[in-house]
Order: C-alpha cells, then sequence, then structure tokens
C-alpha cells in the first residue's frame, strides 16, 4: 500500500472523504482524490493528498485520473436520499458515464484493481413488497427489476465491471452498499438520506419546541443501516480478498423508520409527535442485507449497532446544526 497510487472518484462527497482519511492513516504512498464540485464543498479535504476536481462523466478526465494509478475506487455518482432519487432519475442515469469511462482509462493505465461502489438499489423490487423481508441475497438482482433510475445505473455498471473482467483481464470488485450513514456527510438540503434527515429533522423539532416530526410513509417501511466505518472496513477487506462476484456489504439489524426516530429520540433524550406524509417518497417496503457471502469470502461482516452509530451521527449533526443557527 505505501508505494500504491490510489485513485478515489468521488472523493468529495460523504463515504469517499472518509476512504481518502482512512487510506492516508494506513499508509498509502499517493492518494489522488477526484471530485465535480470545487475543494471549497467536499465534505473532507486533505492538504497531504493530490485533489483534482474533474467531471469525470468526460473521457479526458478519467484519463488524467488514471495516470500511473495502481488502485482506481470509484464511488463517484450523483445520487442522495429518495427524495432525490425518485425525482431525478436521468441525472442518476447518466452517472453511467463516469465508470464506463473510468474503467476505459484504468484499462489503458493497466490499473491493477478497479473498485465500483454499487448499491443495494440494484434488488429485484418483487423481492421488497413486504416490510417483513426476506434478507437479500446477491443473486436476488436477477431477473432484472431494480429501482428505476439509480438502480438500473448501478446494475448496468456492475454488468460492466464484470465484461471488462472477462474481456480485458482487469482485476473489478463491487460492492453493493447498503444504506451508509455517519458524520461528515449531506445532512440536509434535499439528498440527506434518513438517518441524517431524522437527526435533522429531530433537532428541529427541539430547537423550535414544536416537538413534532414529520415522517415519510408510513413508518412501517424497515430498512438496515451500515456505520460509515464498517463501510470503510468492508471496502479495504473486499479489495484485499479480491472478491469475484459482487457482494452485499451492509448491516443486517434490520429495523422500521418509526424504530429509527425512536432511537434518534432517546439519544436526543425528547418524545414527538409524529405525523405521516404518505405519499412522500418511501421507496420499497422492506429491504435488509444477506451477510452469508461476505462471511463465507472474508470471515468478516458489518457489526456496529444502529444505536451506537446513530449516536456518533447525531453528536456531528447536532454541532453542524448549532454552528448554522448561530452565524
Amino acid at each position: 500500500m505505501s508505494e500504491k497510487v490510489c485513485v478515489v472518484a468521488g472523493a468529495g462527497g460523504f463515504i469517499g472523504g472518509h476512504l481518502v482519511d482512512d487510506l492516508r492513516k494506513r499508509g498509502a504512498g499517493r492518494i489522488r482524490a477526484v471530485d465535480i464540485k470545487p475543494e471549497a464543498e467536499w465534505f473532507r479535504r486533505f492538504d497531504d493528498v493530490e485533489n483534482l476536481t474533474f467531471d469525470l462523466s468526460e473521457k479526458q478526465a478519467c484519463i488524467e485520473s488514471c495516470k500511473g494509478a495502481d488502485l482506481v475506487y470509484n464511488l463517484a455518482a450523483d445520487m442522495g436520499g429518495m427524495g432525490f432519487i425518485e425525482n431525478n432519475k436521468a441525472l442518476c442515469m447518466l452517472s453511467v458515464l463516469i465508470n464506463t469511462h473510468l474503467l476505459m482509462a484504468a484499462r489503458d493505465a493497466d490499473v491493477s484493481q478497479f473498485f465500483f461502489a454499487s448499491s443495494a438499489c440494484v434488488y429485484n423490487a418483487e423481492k421488497q413488497k413486504d416490510a417483513a423481508v426476506t434478507p437479500l441475497r446477491e443473486e436476488d438482482a436477477y431477473p432484472a427489476m431494480p429501482e428505476d433510475g439509480y438502480g438500473w445505473e448501478k446494475l448496468f455498471s456492475e454488468r460492466m465491471c464484470r465484461h471488462f473482467a472477462e474481456d480485458f483481464g482487469m482485476k473489478t470488485v463491487v460492492a453493493r452498499f447498503h444504506n451508509v450513514y455517519g458524520p461528515f456527510g449531506t445532512w440536509q438540503g434535499g439528498r440527506e438520506k434518513a438517518p441524517a434527515a431524522i437527526c435533522r429533522k429531530v433537532l428541529e423539532a427541539v430547537h423550535s419546541g414544536e416537538h413534532a416530526i414529520e415522517i415519510w410513509g408510513d413508518g412501517k417501511q424497515t430498512r438496515s443501516f451500515m456505520y460509515i466505518d464498517d463501510c470503510i472496513e468492508g471496502i479495504h477487506r473486499i479489495v484485499e480478498g479480491n472478491v469475484p462476484e459482487p457482494v452485499n456489504l451492509g448491516s443486517n439489524e434490520l429495523v422500521t423508520i418509526n424504530g429509527l426516530v425512536d432511537i434518534v429520540e432517546q439519544i436526543a433524550g425528547v418524545e414527538l409527535q409524529r405525523t405521516y406524509k404518505l405519499d412522500a417518497p418511501r421507496g420499497v417496503n422492506g429491504r435488509n442485507s444477506d451477510n452469508e457471502k461476505i462471511r463465507d469470502c472474508l470471515g468478516w461482516e458489518p457489526g456496529i449497532p444502529l444505536r451506537e452509530g446513530m449516536a456518533k451521527t447525531y453528536g456531528w449533526i447536532r454541532e453542524e446544526f448549532d454552528r448554522d443557527r448561530n452565524n
């Protein structure tokens, strides 16, 4: 690792920023951090790495990013929480250009390994109609009926990785992320995901004195949420283990959205009146990660309890909320 050139695409985002920080701590020799956003808008930025502002949907930007690279981590995508995904399907689909051009550039640069961050949104919607969902196994992605827009882009990009490995001998690995959350991420503005949105709503309820919270859907829909530290550890293990097929990377601790609100209320020490916005984007009724494959391949699975991770996340968002309120 100390002599490798590691490219992190999407380094200005939530997971990308954490990955860059962790690569630094692990002694990566040279880190090239790439994102479309101006550096001032990156969630985390480090002066001891090479920071580049490129639009990776353009082929030449990918060529420049991959020069001399050994490892490429593709976490770049135009995405957000369910509200963004359901209302911006075309923008989500356009992210396919990023993975396509990065794969081509990585192949031509003789990159030793290519990591693609996929999503549980690739899974067949027919298997996610019941809140008491059976955990999703990797083979449940087919026959294909993924989340419209974002899910299709991820599934197509997975196939691109597979065929570049088959046709050109590239080493590609794919992880299907299940709802990653934690500090240093989006918590307001419309792209935030449920854990951050609920933390913000609880803080707003406490600050306003109204002690009420609006929940999207009926609150009975189920999910599993993976804390960012488990996600970063999983990325490294999957890359080092060279897992040949797409693999779930997620917690299997299933919770309802109502249950997630319960946890945040307990952390904040409040009890709020709940209203339900039934016409809001809510996604599938149930989704959970089956971790048998990652346990079999790596002898490991994400294990940080939701209550523990949410306490850290709420604490960080509270600091950000207070800072915004005082400015």
